[in-house]
């Protein structure tokens, strides 16, 4: 059989496009060959680790030719570790290549036609790929490697990525796995698409008290030789650790995972902590002990100070315990919500319905404009906390269900209940069908849809747009720099 690209060789091919994980991408003879590290426009020489029937994967080795966009990364372990993956581009070519994202799956998987808002943008030039989240969506891979076929069924307005002043240290929670290789402590991100631990001294995404704290607990493990985990074999007591930080008050929260209720030197690790963090108020213990890869398990003791530690978005206040989901990003988050209430138009007089509301965070916000707020969430545990929410800020106007949305909804259409907007803040997999479908039957003035990943945003937009709903305006913001993550929010009106 003649192969176009054999597993092994070295090759030297021209980048002309980009993927959605950060990859370059470029050709040999033809076969699509995505290249780790690799920017579009870019010469270089790299060798195939990894062969698939439409596509292989690179490792870069050389740069012949550099794009202007190259930027020397500031962590020195960026390579190895997979915590990142845009590093090695400069700030505004990622806020590009974000919106670059979104507008392809916009053009491709929606077939939509985006009209483009702002100043800068170089999307018209670029190529985007996810095989993995594509597949799903509109079959063969194969197909959408060949294909720049797009036939467009409605127009929408896409603006470009709001960044940050400073794309570094904005991360308010850390999860670390421990472990140990050939006898070495290690604590760190995994590599990608591995569980090889990279151990770090120092994160640049992360607040500066988590590299300080992650020492003191490294110098703890080591001194009284307590066990970590093994992986492979399922014994050893630590797991993880997570720290959260409350970036308006200071209060520091640490959480170690462990795999049973035993934890050795317990007094001497409060010890540490408290006499060398400034500002912790809360030790926590989390007990895990499934073979998972989910991070933490149900039962949590604290071992000193609070249950949980407070923030602010505004004048809002929360109350994050360690299973409470809270956006890392909280800069960020605050201008994603005051861009949720601007877009769902509100005068005070409306019904909202807010459809996989986690904590209540989004629907507190809308309350301030609403007449009745209805947070669904499926997690028993986060609408516990939305309603503590609620009450510590004196907010009368937003109930919380405990349920799926696509089941509650309609039930509450039945009995009677009708909104004049929806707000969905689904998972990466997107909103069920069935919700969308009720969502339309029930004819809200406006929907607002806020995205964590622009190809299932796409499919959804294109679903309501058949239902009766044009998405107007798209607004991609970077939560995530550094990374390839892409948020945006979206707003859709009935059509007129």
């Amino acid at each position: 059989m003649d192969k176009r690209v054999e597993k092994n060789m070295e090759y030297t091919l021209k980048i002309d496009g980009m993927g959605y994980q950060g990859e370059g991408i470029g050709k040999i003879n033809g076969f699509t060959v995505f290249v780790s590290g690799a920017l579009q426009g870019e010469k270089v020489t790299m060798k195939v680790v990894k062969v698939n029937k439409n596509f292989a994967f690179g490792k870069l080795l050389h740069i012949i030719e550099s794009s202007p966009e190259r930027v020397n990364p500031p962590c020195p372990i960026y390579r190895r570790c997979g915590g990142c993956q845009l590093q090695h581009m400069s700030y505004r070519a990622q806020l590009d290549f974000k919106k670059n994202r979104v507008k392809d799956c916009l053009e491709r998987i929606g077939k939509f036609q985006v009209i483009e808002s702002g100043e800068g943008s170089r999307s018209a030039d670029s190529k985007f790929r996810n095989i993995s989240s594509e597949k799903n969506l509109e079959g063969s891979s194969g197909n959408i490697l060949n294909s720049r076929t797009i036939s467009t069924e409605g127009t929408l307005k896409l603006y470009d990525t709001i960044g940050m002043k400073n794309p570094y240290r904005y991360r308010n929670k850390v999860q670390l796995p421990v472990g140990r290789f050939n006898s070495r402590l290690k604590i760190g991100f995994y590599a990608s698409r591995s569980h090889d631990i990279i151990d770090m001294d120092s994160c640049l995404i992360q607040d500066e008290s988590a590299d300080e704290t992650v020492k003191f607990i490294r110098e703890w493990i080591e001194k009284y030789s307590i066990p970590v985990y093994d992986e492979k074999t399922g014994r050893g007591i630590i797991r993880h650790i997570m720290l959260r930080k409350a970036f308006t008050t200071g209060e520091i929260m640490v959480v170690i995972v462990t795999s049973g209720a035993e934890l050795p030197a317990r007094d001497e690790f409060i010890k540490i902590l408290t006499g060398n963090i400034p500002h912790i108020v809360s030790i926590i213990q989390n007990i895990n002990g499934s073979k998972t890869n989910v991070v933490l398990g149900q039962k949590s003791v604290t071992l000193w100070g609070k249950d949980s530690i407070s923030d602010y978005i505004d004048n809002f206040k929360f109350n994050i315990s360690p299973l409470s989901f809270f956006q890392v990003n909280p800069i960020q988050t605050r201008i994603l919500y005051h861009k949720a209430l601007e877009y769902a138009g509100l005068t005070g007089n409306e019904i909202v319905f807010d459809a996989y509301c986690g904590t209540g965070t989004i629907s507190l916000f809308l309350s301030q404009k609403a007449k009745k707020v209805y947070g669904v969430e499926i997690i028993e545990a986060a609408v516990k906390n939305a309603r503590i929410n609620a009450a510590e800020n004196n907010i009368h106007n937003v109930e919380f269900i405990t349920g799926k949305s696509e089941e509650v909804i309609p039930r509450l259409i039945e009995q009677g209940t009708r909104a004049d907007a929806v707000v969905v803040d689904p998972p990466r997999k997107g909103c069920a069908a069935a919700l969308l479908h009720s969502i339309a039957d029930m004819s809200p003035r406006t929907i607002v849809y806020v995205s964590c990943d622009p190809a299932t945003l796409a499919r959804d937009l294109a679903v309501l747009r058949d239902l009766g709903y044009a998405a107007e305006k798209v607004q991609p913001v970077d939560m995530f720099p550094q990374t390839s993550h892409t948020e945006c929010i979206v707003e859709l009106c009935q059509n007129r």
